[in-house]
């Protein structure tokens, strides 16, 4: 439904909003000369309902939406879940269907979870892609059909996708950069440890992080990207080998928020507090290591607030006809001992 037309109608008319979709949807409620007035005044603005919001409001159709995200980690994407389902609820009185066909982790089954969701009939689908060679086929033939895709906190930038929602990576990496510039002295050494660098996201961070160190750091130098595939193993046993092998090293950034491991491999040798450790994102374990100093900040990245974003987006191209951005960035949130009280997961 076109919303400017609706208030328009609402204004001649001289009733609520409501009273409108009532007699625009041939509802009870409402009298009968107050419906013919409207309907009336409807005419005369040439005013047609958007066809999904006419399909749903006489109970012809449901908003069929596939939601295909990783379900490890399970700490990020279970906030990201929340948000979807949360926004799906707040507006379920225009009858949203959400089909999950879930990821074990990012990249993973990706084309058959795909593959289902165009399958089962969905009119649009949130993804998270985690390899864009993959994903951008299924995303266009999705888009030919009609079927809107929007991606959160990744992207396939080669793809014909409506929309992604999340933070700026190559931004995230700058600004880690920047945090970590101020805590160091000139010609510093840094490393970054990140998930796959063929995903979007993980390759910008590194890209953003490189460009901002050197720029911030005089003399800095980046001097390892660690590829650990969002594998707590591998990133544990690579950390450990990097600060063997680099005992001038000062500073880690882990684009991900697979921190853990990195946060045990720094202890174990026994480095904590004298590596400046940079994290995505906010979860329970962190906390201590936070309070402790272990790590120095993080760049928090709001997965709610992603998935519920994806959703409302969706809704309002479906039901009102708006148009849906090329891309939704969220501002990025800076976690330190003193504010992460603040956000969700500390609570």
């Amino acid at each position: 439904m076109k919303r400017a037309g609706v208030h328009k109608i609402a204004e001649l008319a001289g009733v609520s909003i409501g009273t409108v979709d009532r007699a625009l949807h041939h509802r009870a409620g409402i009298r009968e000369s107050t419906r013919k007035k409207i309907l009336a005044i409807a005419e005369q603005l040439a005013y047609t309902p958007h066809p999904a919001a006419r399909a749903l409001s006489i109970g012809r159709a449901h908003l069929r939406i596939g939601v295909c995200i990783p379900e490890e980690i399970h700490f990020f994407y279970d906030q990201m879940r929340v948000g979807i389902k949360d926004e799906a609820a707040r507006v379920s009185s225009l009858g949203i269907d959400l089909i999950h066909k879930p990821t074990p982790s990012l990249g993973e089954n990706e084309k058959e979870k795909i593959t289902e969701l165009l399958e089962s009939k969905v009119i649009a689908m949130i993804i998270t892609p985690g390899d864009p060679k993959v994903v951008t086929p299924l995303v266009n033939k999705a888009e030919k059909e009609g079927i809107k895709v929007v991606f959160t906190t990744t992207d396939a930038p080669q793809s014909h996708r409506s929309s992604m929602v999340g933070v700026d990576p190559y931004l995230s990496g700058k600004l880690a950069a920047e945090l970590t510039a101020k805590f160091l002295p000139a010609e510093s050494q840094a490393a970054v440890v990140t998930g796959m660098l063929s995903t979007e996201e993980h390759r910008a961070k590194a890209e953003g992080f490189r460009a901002g160190f050197e720029s911030d750091c005089p003399g800095g130098k980046l001097i390892a990207v660690l590829e650990a595939h969002e594998s707590e193993e591998e990133s544990y046993r690579k950390t450990r080998t990097l600060l063997d092998e680099r005992p001038k090293l000062q500073a880690i950034y882990v684009s991900t928020v697979n921190c853990m491991p990195v946060v045990r491999a720094v202890q174990e040798r026994k480095r904590a507090g004298k590596i400046r450790l940079i994290t995505t994102d906010l979860f329970h374990k962190m906390i201590p290591h936070l309070e402790q100093g272990t790590i120095s900040a993080s760049i928090y990245q709001d997965p709610y607030l992603q998935g519920q974003t994806a959703v409302r987006i969706l809704v309002d191209h479906l039901t009102t006809g708006n148009v849906i951005p090329k891309t939704c960035y969220l501002n990025p949130g800076i976690v330190l001992r003193s504010n992460l009280h603040l956000f969700r997961e500390a609570q």
